[in-house]
């Protein structure tokens, strides 16, 4: 099979582990007879120094005219320091996500076997956790009208969705959902915000359309909690931007490290495949970084968008033999040798 795809290094940490996913795939093609077409586009910082802006056309068209994409991080310092910045890389995000129309970011959560004790939570509680949170992209808060009044001394985020912008992520949602357990959580806070009663209200009228589906309803402040003690109650959840964008985040670390998440962003054009993490700057250029989670999100982009299931499998199964054999970084190794992130690269495209 021919496969086209856009990458977008992005900022920090991100050309570092991108280019760890890139020689993962490169190993999948090889084994099992693909011819894969790497087509790089600036985004993030990095656009905006070439370009002047953080998500240019020229990367657009690209994005546009790719099977997938397959993307870093992106952030800067010089930009998260300056309040005054008038753009900014994290706007390109924003951006691609609007004009590719990703409205659904779909994040799973699972534990390793062999790090079930790196997490900070009990072993009691995690083990078993496999769940999806499905977070609605290109709406909500970060959309929203947004300023600055009384000479800046009030400022004012609106929150708006409209209905059909609920309807389309609920029912990937649900249609995930009969995929796996059949059960499904939408997360809102009904109690407090018009928009949440929206949402409440619309998952409620597509029931019928599901009756397999066992539908609960929770606040976001009782899921935050029950997160951390029974994270392995839930299965798929559903929720608007700001809710997801948080909830995610906190997901993440039952796994014991951010950089073993990877997430797909699916919508109307080019789906496209990242790390949950962010750009680490600390670490850029070091060597140091986790390329696991990259590696495993250019492993949900060979099944979710070309259908290639066992090359999949094998990317994970190598993924699992390195934890299991202690071939990570820093942020995983403890008292034992700590590999670069090139080193975990090369042993993963090796052993493939």
């Amino acid at each position: 099979m021919k496969l086209n795809i856009a990458l977008l290094a992005g900022d920090g940490i991100g050309p570092e582990v991108i280019d760890q996913a890139v020689k993962v795939s490169n190993a999948i093609a090889k084994k099992f007879g693909h011819d894969i077409t790497w087509t790089p586009a600036l985004t993030g910082a990095a656009a905006i120094d070439a370009a002047g802006e953080p998500y240019p056309d020229e990367t657009h068209d690209i994005c546009m005219k790719a099977d997938a994409v397959l993307f870093g991080a992106i952030g800067h310092p010089k930009y998260d320091n300056d309040p005054s910045a008038k753009v900014r890389p994290e706007q390109g995000l924003l951006k691609m996500r609007k004009k590719l129309g990703l409205f659904a970011n779909v994040r799973p959560t699972f534990t390793f076997p062999s790090l079930i004790d790196n997490s900070p939570l009990k072993r009691e509680r995690i083990e078993g956790t496999d769940l999806v949170f499905l977070r609605e992209l290109t709406g909500g808060i970060y959309f929203g009208e947004k300023g600055r009044r009384d000479d800046g001394e009030t400022a004012y985020d609106n929150c708006i969705y409209t209905r059909e912008e609920v309807k389309r992520l609920a029912k990937k949602g649900f249609e995930l959902a009969m995929t796996r357990s059949k059960k499904l959580c939408c997360v809102d806070k009904a109690n407090v915000l018009e928009t949440s009663r929206l949402w409440r209200e619309t998952v409620q009228a597509m029931e019928k359309d599901y009756p397999e589906v066992k539908v609960s309803y929770e606040f976001v402040d009782a899921v935050a909690m029950r997160l951390v003690q029974w994270p392995n109650s839930y299965d798929v959840l559903i929720t608007e931007n700001l809710f997801g964008d948080i909830l995610t985040d906190e997901a993440s670390v039952i796994s014991g490290s951010m950089g073993l998440m990877p997430s797909a962003s699916v919508g109307e054009h080019t789906s496209l495949y990242e790390p949950i993490h962010g750009s680490y700057p600390q670490a850029t250029g070091l060597d140091i970084a986790n390329p696991l989670a990259t590696v495993l999100s250019a492993a949900m982009m060979f099944e979710d968008a070309f259908g290639l299931n066992e090359e999949a499998k094998a990317i994970r199964a190598v993924v699992d033999k390195s934890l299991a054999e202690g071939i990570v970084t820093e942020d995983l190794s403890g008292k034992n040798k700590a590999y670069k992130t090139s080193e975990v690269g090369d042993w993963l495209a090796s052993n493939i």
